[in-house]
């Protein structure tokens, strides 16, 4: 039976992010790199995953929770990468396949990462490459002439030739327990920051006549690592490319793939139509034929087939029912449930609201802690009064009601069916059921009036 063990690095301090914030938390669509590094890696469902941290281990442990299923591994001192690895070594089964990787690492795919452990298990050492137009500073593959893999050199300890190479190591890598062991053991310190380097087993594993497999990423983005907030910006780009291409093979039309968000799970039925610059944060999902107009922000939400949402609405832990129409520049706050046809059309608000079908609150109102019910109108301006300064309050709206411009509804409130409220109205008890309810003041007319601009002086 084999066993897959992983090995995570995430000790880094990540100074180059200029941030307080561990470098493997900061934020990849909405989630911490190293949340996606673990979810890569339990496609392969191995056995245990190890994850290294360093000085802001407790903070990392506390940010992804106790709930990931992973063995928590200190590096007390930043010894280099090596030395990290060797912190897990006395947690690793000597039967295992251990594959390594890293916390800063986000986009590498279960595919590469399955690759490279199948030349483990053949009893090599896989290693994860990329052939790079600009290198930069990472540690170069030297091969010999007929292509076997050498060794690494890292940038700084390179000379101007091997600097050169375009070929790069990832530093991911896999191969057996007992001989990563028996290698890390004899790695030393020779190099300009005193570190003990995990490159430095691929020229040993090579003494020891132990075959280097390179397995050459499909893209460059699979083995880019994070080191400061330009690079991790170009990821988030790249990764979100990625998100939108699955949903525009499954049937999806955006108008624009690199102007998009997706920071959680979106689930889209074929025909919906994703306009610029909209945002998605949480589980959202999207019906047939679903559209979405420009710079709309959906979070945890369930959105009925045939759905409009015009540009500039928000919305928040919301069920929509089919055919409804929401926005522009509308508020759809949690707990809000919209019916069959329901419009919620410009500067409306809702909170907790249940909209019966076909109800409709066109522009400007507050709909908190209320229930309405089928083919009401709610007019301009109305709102319900649910908060007295202490407890919320409800109020109940029947169906066919008719509320008129500017009145507001104080709650606790019901207004049975087919009642009326006539417009400016303030409304602070029941409403009976084809009741008119007029909760105005009374109109004075003053002749003669003057306004004070004209009055002359003195007077």
């Amino acid at each position: 039976m084999k066993v897959l063990e992983v090995i995570v690095l995430a000790a880094g301090q990540g100074t180059r992010m200029q941030s307080q914030l561990a470098k493997v938390l900061h934020p990849l669509a909405g989630r911490p790199m190293l949340a996606h590094v673990l979810d890569t890696v339990r496609e392969l469902e191995p056995d245990k995953v190890h994850v290294v941290v360093g000085s802001q281990g407790a903070a990392v442990r506390e940010s992804l929770g106790d709930g990931v299923g992973v063995n928590w591994v200190n590096q007390e001192e930043q010894k280099g990468t090596g030395h990290a690895v060797q912190q897990a070594l006395p947690h690793i089964a000597d039967e295992a396949v251990v594959l390594i990787v890293y916390g800063d690492v986000p986009l590498i795919t279960a595919k590469t990462l399955a690759a490279c452990v199948a030349a483990a298990e053949q009893g090599g050492l896989g290693l994860v490459t990329a052939d790079l137009p600009d290198p930069a500073d990472l540690g170069r593959i030297v091969r010999l002439e007929g292509g076997a893999i050498t060794g690494i050199v890292e940038y700084r300890d390179a000379s101007p030739e091997q600097r050169a190479i375009h070929e790069i190591n990832s530093g991911i890598m896999a191969l057996h327990a007992v001989v990563l062991k028996t290698l890390l053991g004899a790695i030393r310190p020779h190099n300009a920051q005193g570190e003990y380097y995990l490159t430095d087993v691929i020229a040993l594993a090579v003494q020891e006549d132990i075959p280097v497999v390179g397995l050459e990423a499909e893209s460059a983005e699979e083995v880019t690592g994070v080191n400061d907030r330009i690079q991790l910006a170009v990821l988030e780009r790249c990764f979100q490319r990625r998100l939108a291409e699955r949903l525009m093979r499954g049937g999806v039309t955006i108008a624009d793939p690199a102007r998009i968000d997706i920071r959680g799970e979106v689930i889209a039925e074929p025909d919906c139509f994703i306009d610029i610059n909209v945002v998605f944060e949480g589980r959202v999902t999207l019906s047939a034929g679903v559209s979405i107009g420009a710079g709309v922000v959906i979070k945890d939400a369930e959105i009925g087939a045939g759905v409009r949402i015009e540009p500039h609405t928000v919305i928040e832990g919301a069920r929509i029912a089919p055919r409804c129409v929401v926005g522009p520049f509308a508020r759809i706050r949690p707990g809000t449930e919209l019916g069959e046809g329901v419009k919620v059309g410009n500067f409306v608000e809702t909170k907790k609201a249940i909209l019966g079908k076909g109800t409709k609150a066109s522009h400007l109102a507050y709909l908190g802690d209320a229930t309405l019910g089928e083919d009401c109108n709610v007019g301009a301006g109305t709102i319900t009064c649910n908060y007295d300064g202490i407890d919320k309050h409800h109020t109940e709206i029947g169906n066919n009601v008719f509320v008129g411009t500017n009145s507001t509804l104080v709650a606790p409130l019901e207004i049975e069916s087919d009642s009326f409220v006539a417009a400016g109205s303030t409304v602070t008890f029941r409403v009976g059921k084809g009741d008119l309810a007029v909760g105005r003041g009374k109109q004075r007319n003053i002749q003669g009036w003057v306004r004070p601009d004209k009055r002359k002086p003195g007077k």
